[in-house]
């Protein structure tokens, strides 16, 4: 079941769901408007390949900044950071959309990862891109995205309590860090 305006905000006060900083003002009718963050992390131009399981070539060629706003350049995909940090209890997960007049504007806000577990606690890496032909200016503190959450039966294993949880209490845009997968091929 999709929570509705005055279930998020129960669940906030009531701290099931945990948003900081909360402003409820954000609330629409079946999500919560998230903002930008201010850190920005993104991979410059190059020929050198990066291997998800050496941790050494996800990182290498990467540039970041802390900054009020940002030119998002057409083609260019970026790592951001949500304002807010969220935490989910064990029968509550989330899906995190663009708001439409964003999409409009030719700025995709996930290219895969918009599911954020039961049990996850941090802020949310957002996997920005720019498929416009024009450049987009992005400020940190605009809405950007909304998180839509959903209940579930209690997870047995809730992303807190795993020991892959390789993303947990996760604060500004985090690289991938696929590499603290087991290879198994």
């Amino acid at each position: 079941m999709i929570l509705v305006d005055w279930q998020i905000v129960d669940r906030i006060r009531r701290g099931f769901i945990t948003v900081e900083p909360f402003d409820p003002g954000l609330v629409q009718p079946n999500s919560l408007d998230i903002r930008l963050g201010n850190h920005f992390v993104w991979y410059e131009a190059g020929d050198a390949v990066i291997d998800p399981y050496v941790a050494e070539t996800v990182s290498r060629g990467t540039r970041e900044t802390v900054a009020d706003s940002i030119v998002l350049a057409p083609g260019q995909f970026m790592l951001a950071e949500t304002l807010e940090v969220i935490g989910l209890p064990d029968n509550i997960v989330a899906s995190i959309e663009g708001k439409s007049s964003i999409a409009r504007l030719g700025v995709e806000l996930h290219q895969t990862g918009g599911w954020i577990d039961a049990g996850f606690r941090g802020s949310i890496t957002l996997e920005m891109c720019n498929v416009n032909a024009r450049p987009v200016r992005i400020y940190a503190g605009m809405p950007i995205g909304q998180l839509v959450f959903y209940t579930t039966e209690k997870a047995l294993s809730p992303y807190n309590l795993r020991k892959d949880a390789k993303y947990m209490d996760q604060r500004q845009a985090t690289l991938s860090r696929y590499h603290q997968n087991i290879r198994d091929i």
